[in-house]
């Protein structure tokens, strides 16, 4: 059980999921249990998977080897897509079938940031354009998806966001998906950033002081719109009130 969010920015990339592993026998849930589903290989590429934990390792060993043998290096995004699909696919297949299994995977590749989704039926990269730069994974997706269409309409428009708004979108999404899923799907949310600096690329993940900034932009915004509420009934004539300045400031 989980929920993966990507969303490819102007500026960069940003990667969030839940924080709940799920314990089954014979495919019968036992116990759940806090745990990390984001890795950062050298500060460069972020790996979040969807499905058993043991592909997830697996595949998070076959990205990091062809990260350190410099397989990233001088390829267009899609060749290091299809190279970690074909590379994966081998290992998956060498016990067992790679269905089930999906990840999202940003890293730099010719200059450039990328997101890339492995899709969970055949495990075939799709990379993130200006024409769909977002994505939801796992258990999640059918709550996901919908909230996130929402952001797009109401946030997002035709144009991908910038890597502040982007947080924002997905840490709401996050707690929308966690509070209504039937179970299996559990906070806290991790949030992990792809962008630009002074030393070129890198990857990091944002600790609870940051995402407590966007929780609070998020409580805001709620109450923002809740006031709505007393207008459709008829109970105030008073003009709405603005929510917070740093709501999906960029």
């Amino acid at each position: 059980m989980t929920i993966l969010i990507g969303v490819l920015c102007q500026d960069g990339v940003v990667v969030g999921t839940d924080s709940s592993a799920t314990f089954t026998t014979c495919r019968t849930p036992t116990i759940e249990q806090k745990c990390r589903k984001i890795e950062i290989i050298d500060d460069h590429v972020i790996i979040a998977g969807t499905g058993a934990a043991g592909l997830c390792q697996r595949f998070t060993a076959v990205v990091e080897d062809h990260w350190r043998n410099k397989g990233f290096k001088d390829k267009t995004p899609i060749q290091v897509g299809k190279e970690l699909s074909a590379i994966g696919i081998k290992d998956f297949q060498s016990t067992t079938s790679p269905k089930g299994f999906g990840a999202l995977v940003a890293f730099s590749a010719n200059g450039k940031f990328n997101l890339c989704e492995f899709a969970v039926e055949e495990f075939q990269p799709e990379l993130k354009t200006e024409n769909i730069w977002y994505v939801a994974m796992g258990s999640g997706q059918n709550i996901a998806d919908p909230f996130l269409g929402f952001m797009r309409r109401v946030f997002w428009k035709d144009v991908p966001p910038k890597i502040n708004g982007a947080i924002f979108s997905v840490a709401w999404a996050l707690n929308h998906t966690i509070e209504l899923n039937p179970g299996g799907i559990n906070g806290p949310s991790q949030i992990a950033i792809l962008k630009h600096t002074k030393d070129g690329f890198r990857a990091r993940m944002l600790d609870d002081a940051e995402i407590s900034e966007h929780e609070d932009n998020i409580h805001g915004a709620e109450e923002h719109l809740e006031k709505y509420k007393e207008i459709l009934e008829g109970k105030s004539n008073n003009k709405i009130p603005e929510p917070p300045d740093s709501i999906y400031k960029n």
